[in-house]
């Protein structure tokens, strides 16, 4: 199952749509759009060893526990997701928004969507990456993963996401996460 799907698989698409104001099949394109470009984010972000240790870092504070036997929205923290996207996008995070916003089949998934779904998915995507890098232990407080040297959270997201910054994450006319966040974070990942 690819990083997309088992996080999908995660979130209650009812309750998400209900909270997005659209229907569930609109909330899911949304989400298959946002996911793979905050996976590729994040793993762009690590590149860098610096980078690597802020998200090190981040993620030893997520409680893996929020995506153990499904997401509790309630649960979700946006003001925290905010400051997720804005860290992984920085200055493009517009750029970011529009891009998935106008790359959507039938242009059903707006800008407005994308910018209100990406500080939901934040906090989730965190928590997923917690659970994979304690092992799924929930219930004990994660340990910090190491960052810059070899066996790092860069080398441990290289591992999980596989193929998401090729574009294995987008379906159905998706842009090329890849080259969507290769050209926007400089990551030149062609």
């Amino acid at each position: 199952m690819s990083p997309v799907d088992e996080i999908l698989s995660q979130i209650p698409m009812s309750q998400l749509a209900g909270r997005l104001g659209v229907d569930e099949k609109t909330a899911e394109q949304a989400t298959r759009q946002a996911l793979p470009a905050l996976l590729g984010g994040i793993q762009a972000n690590t590149d860098d060893p610096g980078g690597a240790s802020s998200f090190a870092n981040a993620v030893a504070r997520h409680d893996a526990g929020l995506v153990a036997g499904g997401v509790d929205l309630a649960q979700v923290d946006t003001a925290d997701g905010d400051k997720i996207v804005g860290h992984v996008f920085g200055a493009q995070r517009g750029q970011v928004v529009q891009q998935l916003g106008a790359g959507a089949p039938g242009g059903k998934v707006g800008q407005d969507l994308i910018a209100q779904l990406l500080p939901i998915l934040a906090p989730i995507v965190m928590s997923w990456l917690a659970s994979k890098l304690t092992g799924g232990a929930a219930a004990a407080p994660a340990p910090t993963p190491q960052a810059p040297a070899g066996g790092g959270i860069g080398d441990v997201l290289g591992g999980i996401l596989g193929g998401v910054l090729a574009g294995g994450g987008g379906q159905g006319g998706a842009p090329n996460i890849g080259d969507l966040l290769g050209g926007l974070l400089g990551g030149g990942r062609r």
